[in-house]
């Protein structure tokens, strides 16, 4: 068995309201194993055989339309992608770890798509933007709140769905996978 987590996009926004509770149940009913969340909703921890994550996304979509009605995105990783995640992200020791985000992207876009997003975006804010694996990595600087960079807009350039954790929250979930 493996250990992944399942980033959840979606969820307690708008009308997609679900109680962690729940959420842990669909996943013991679908016989993953050692099912907990972490640190805030939409994070959820889970063994199962080891196989790669973009087919757990597949599975637990499906999952969320037939037991919640919901179309919601998870983007799987192990804990070797988690740590990518939070290394590769070039601005992680350089910018407040609360601003500093990995988006967790459904596919790796192709490079001129990465190019799209940056020349659509320069001007607009003072995020600093980089491209990685199945990711794209982003400082903030100034708190997502205030930024117009937003989920639906990177969405649209990179032509994938993504869910965005910051590195405080990445480090504790990598913790709790290496226990």
């Amino acid at each position: 068995m493996a250990r992944y987590i399942a980033f959840f996009s979606s969820i307690n926004v708008g009308s997609n309201r679900l109680t962690m509770a729940d959420l842990r149940y669909a996943f013991e009913r679908e016989e993953f194993e050692n099912v907990e969340t972490v640190v805030a909703s939409g994070n959820v921890l889970f063994d199962y055989d080891d196989r790669p994550s973009d087919g757990l996304e597949e599975l637990l979509g499906h999952m969320m339309a037939d037991r919640f009605d919901m179309d919601s995105f998870a983007a799987v990783r192990n804990a070797a992608e988690v740590r990518q995640a939070i290394e590769g992200n070039p601005f992680s020791a350089t910018g407040e770890e609360n601003q500093v985000h990995t988006h967790f992207l459904s596919q790796q876009p192709a490079p001129d798509r990465f190019d799209d997003l940056f020349a659509a975006y320069a001007g607009r804010g003072p995020e600093r933007l980089a491209a990685g694996p199945r990711s794209l990595y982003v400082d903030y600087v100034n708190g997502v709140g205030a930024s117009r960079l937003t989920g639906p807009f990177i969405e649209r350039r990179l032509g994938c769905r993504g869910t965005a954790r910051n590195m405080r929250s990445l480090r504790r979930i990598l913790e709790k996978m290496e226990d």
